[in-house]
């Protein structure tokens, strides 16, 4: 599912893709999308986004002299599991693309397409964030660390902390692959209770005596668990890239993929919490575990799988340029980024295999019947959300 680093990177490539292109007529929406219509038509008009935790915003800009006049239209995205923008040819639109702007130019015609294979991301009308979602873990910072801080007096701080970090309404942007990274560099085991994790940090006061160089040294050397949350999604957009890239994004995703430590990484163990998400992480899982859940370890192969293969929720890929140029104009630089030190992710060796027909079938299922049955790979039971209310 993208995150909030997914929708950031999003917004600024349709910002890039964007850039000089005029819009033209109307919006379409295809039949099978269960989203609202868009009832927006301009002979002429802009588009722009900006993105806070796991929204984006797209705003349609009628341009000066425009018929019929009209005032701006803005709506607002969540990607569910697969949305993604993508900018195609009009005569060759990409499959499931639900929402389609076009260009005014013929040569060639461009569309600007909300594509979502899963049909579970969604867009409201009228641009209004959604009230119930926290200050942006990327973007609002100071006001993302207040607001936790403020309420941990919350049941939402009963739960452990690895469910607690999905709670939009406290840590908007933070998703499967971030809480996973973000306990795993600080070792709090992930059913430790997140006011236990939590309180320390309302008495932890740096030195008056230090100076603010060395304020920010001591920060960025020994950062607690909401630094973290503003710092690891910040170096997954310094990555670029992240599937941004050309139609299979090989290159671009190697370099995430060798940035994760923990998250679907042979080696590390995983269980699933009370929402049925898989949580990864080393060593104990903490007090707060679910009774009866079964640790699983990530075994290592020597095959190497495809980038979209190996990850229980891959990230969309949107064609356009791989990197971002200017992706460091917004955030400031990461002066300590977490440096890989083992190896990249494998296929889950408890995949099921495809059985072959006649004898050698029934011959199968016999040798079954002797042998443990394998896991299967995990896959979500229900559709999607973000936690907005506990």
């Amino acid at each position: 599912m993208p995150e909030g680093p997914e929708l950031h990177l999003a917004s600024r490539f349709v910002n890039l893709a964007c850039r000089g292109l005029v819009f033209c007529g109307a919006v379409e929406k295809s039949p099978v999308s269960r989203n609202p219509e868009v009832p927006f038509e301009s002979s002429a008009y802009c588009i722009s986004a900006t993105a806070r935790g796991k929204e984006l915003r797209l705003t349609l800009s009628p341009l000066p002299g425009a018929q019929p006049a009209r005032e701006p239209l803005a709506l607002v995205f969540r990607f569910g599991m697969t949305g993604s923008f993508q900018l195609a040819p009009a005569e060759a639109l990409p499959p499931h693309a639900h929402l389609r702007f076009y260009t005014a130019s013929h040569a060639p015609r461009l569309a600007l397409c909300f594509v979502d294979i899963r049909r579970f991301g969604r867009w409201d009308l009228g641009g209004e964030w959604q009230p119930d979602r926290g200050p942006c873990v990327l973007l609002e910072y100071e006001q993302f660390r207040e607001n936790v801080l403020r309420n941990l007096a919350d049941k939402a701080f009963n739960r452990p902390i690895c469910e607690a970090l999905l709670d939009q309404r406290f840590f908007n942007g933070i998703g499967n692959y971030l809480r996973a990274e973000i306990l795993f560099r600080l070792r709090i085991p992930p059913f430790e209770k997140a006011r236990t994790v939590l309180e320390d940090l309302l008495h932890h006061r740096l030195s008056p005596e230090l100076t603010l160089s060395q304020k920010i040294r001591a920060k960025l050397q020994n950062p607690d668990l909401l630094e973290l949350c503003h710092l690891v999604p910040k170096e997954v957009v310094q990555l670029g890239g992240k599937g941004y890239g050309p139609d299979h994004g090989e290159e671009d995703f190697a370099a995430f993929r060798a940035w994760l430590q923990c998250y679907s990484v042979p080696g590390m163990s995983s269980l699933r919490d009370r929402s049925g998400r898989t949580i990864w992480f080393q060593g104990d899982p903490g007090p707060l575990a679910p009774k009866g859940g079964k640790s699983r370890k990530k075994k290592s192969q020597e095959t190497h799988p495809g980038p979209l293969e190996e990850m229980e929720h891959p990230p969309p890929l949107i064609k356009g340029p791989s990197k971002t140029p200017g992706a460091e104009q917004d955030l400031p630089e990461v002066t300590t980024a977490w440096q890989p030190e083992g190896p990249g992710l494998q296929l889950d060796p408890g995949a099921p295999t495809v059985r072959e027909k006649g004898r050698r079938r029934r011959r199968q299922a016999t040798t079954d019947r002797r042998r443990p049955q394998k896991r299967k790979v995990d896959t979500p039971s229900e559709e999607p959300g973000d936690t907005i209310v506990s």
